[in-house]
């Protein structure tokens, strides 16, 4: 298994370079300066239009929230928990990866924007209303069908992000080791399961979480959507007022925390245990996490918004570019900060005489958040949060995947059926891998997938700025004339 991860982790360094970082950050700054930082100037307007439905007879299979909620449904899960606590660990970026997931995030709302401006632009309705957009009909309807080998390369990696990285291993990984954590620390039940032992909070976990996301995923989107609709809301507020109460309580902590997330941003010192210099590990993680959080610019959350019961794209755009602000620059700034403020990003787990890892961390910080609590009630409202999360995004995984899968196909819903069984079998197998197996193999699928996108969005630049400007002039002319 060790010599399996070195491999892992040398694809991924590959993947995961200065290229494909650089790339990422560049066509964000791109489209954030041709569309004059729209991110910042009609958030407002973009707020408002979460909502607000647009009227009319809009063609589409959900409403616009609907959409943004099954989008957050599949960003808003382990990453905003363990996947930021991963990025800061003393050992990877250190508390400057912090700083690199809000410019990863900034940037990353143009990229969003453009995505679901995109998906509707270029998406497919069939008479039965059946809805089917994304990147790979952005890629070759916009682009060309000479550039179909492309979107269909977008697609095969959608579907092994689904099943191999994102939507499955790293959820029920997540998922497991908070429950194990809470109800079995000290691994005093354990159960033997190829060749190791492990906890029977894993193992119970594990089937249960297969068991109810297996009953929603066979309902298909609306199903997925409803539960979403229900859950993401519901969770993300009182995941954020947990994090601000810690906050609030331990306020004389955040200056010293802000001060070391900005210093190390910009150190040149080396990384604990390395010899890069943290500038770059920093960037690379936080980059690398707020991407697997967020994933403006890999192409997932457009296959959502295809579905949203909308005529216009800058809309829709407006609306999915919420997505990423919600999710990254509220939601893990609410946990980067907590973990940063309560050093738990170089706390040592007296049990193993190690630093803690993935989602220990972010427990270690919630417990001296809250001293003043017993141990197990912080614990536990950040175990349910992070199944709650975690959850939503297996479902919203399965259906990018299987809408990939049904492009590749060329509309094969009996491999779409075959997917969606072979996805449940991998939520069920996923908590008995290695935490740092499988964030690397997410990362890697993660890189792989985003390139296309990328090249897409770049290639439709010009269709994105042109339709922009219009729908600006005729939203500001509409309104002068409201006032008249």
């Amino acid at each position: 298994m060790d010599k399996f991860t070195q491999i892992l982790k040398t694809i991924d360094n590959a993947v995961w370079g200065i290229p494909l970082i650089v790339l990422i950050m560049a066509v964000g700054i791109y489209l954030t300066i041709r569309l004059g930082f729209l991110q910042i100037v009609h958030l407002p307007k973009a707020l408002k239009f979460m909502f607000k439905n647009e009227g009319g007879r809009s063609k589409g299979e959900i409403s616009s929230f609907a959409a943004l909620c099954t989008a957050l449904s599949a960003t808003i899960g382990t990453g905003n928990i363990v996947g930021v606590a991963t990025a800061i660990g003393i050992l990877a970026g250190g508390p400057g990866a912090l700083f690199w997931m809000w410019a990863a995030a900034l940037f990353g709302m143009a990229t969003k924007y453009a995505e679901g401006f995109l998906a509707i632009k270029f998406r497919k309705i069939d008479s039965d209303g059946h809805v089917l957009g994304g990147p790979f009909y952005y890629i070759e309807y916009g682009m060309g069908k000479k550039w179909k080998w492309l979107a269909k390369v977008f697609a095969f990696f959608g579907a092994c992000v689904g099943i191999f990285g994102i939507g499955t291993f790293s959820q029920i990984n997540g998922i497991s080791s908070a429950v194990q954590t809470f109800f079995d620390p000290n691994l005093e039940n354990t159960v033997q399961i190829f060749g190791r032992d492990y906890s029977w909070a894993i193992v119970i976990s594990g089937i249960i979480v297969t068991i109810f996301a297996a009953l929603v995923i066979i309902g298909g989107i609306k199903r997925i959507s409803g539960v979403s609709q229900i859950i993401v809301p519901f969770m993300a507020v009182i995941y954020i007022v947990a994090c601000l109460t810690l906050i609030i309580i331990n306020v004389e902590k955040l200056p010293a925390a802000l001060e070391c997330i900005f210093k190390d941003a910009f150190s040149f010192k080396a990384v604990t245990g390395g010899t890069l210099p943290m500038l770059f590990v920093a960037m690379r993680n936080g980059v690398a996490r707020g991407i697997f959080s967020n994933e403006a610019g890999l192409g997932s959350a457009p296959i959502a918004a295809a579905a949203a019961q909308t005529k216009e794209p800058v809309r829709q755009g407006l609306v999915s570019m919420c997505g990423t602000f919600i999710d990254t620059i509220i939601v893990c700034t609410m946990t980067g900060l907590s973990i940063v403020m309560m050093g738990s990003y170089q706390a040592i787990n007296p049990a193993t005489d190690k630093y803690y890892e993935g989602v220990d961390v972010t427990i270690h910080a919630f417990q001296n958040g809250f001293s003043f609590l017993p141990d197990s009630v912080p614990s536990f409202v950040l175990m349910v949060c992070l199944v709650f999360f975690a959850f939503t995004t297996i479902l919203g995984w399965n259906y990018y995947g299987e809408r990939c899968l049904e492009y590749l196909s060329n509309g094969n819903m009996k491999a779409v059926k075959t997917y969606r069984y072979l996805y449940i079998l991998a939520v069920f197998i996923g908590p008995y891998l290695t935490v740092e197996a499988v964030w690397t193999i997410a990362d890697i699928f993660n890189g792989m997938m985003a390139l296309p996108n990328l090249v897409a969005i770049l290639a439709l630049s010009g269709i994105i700025v042109k339709d922009t400007k219009r729908y600006s002039l005729k939203y500001s002319r509409a309104k002068r004339i409201s006032k008249l």
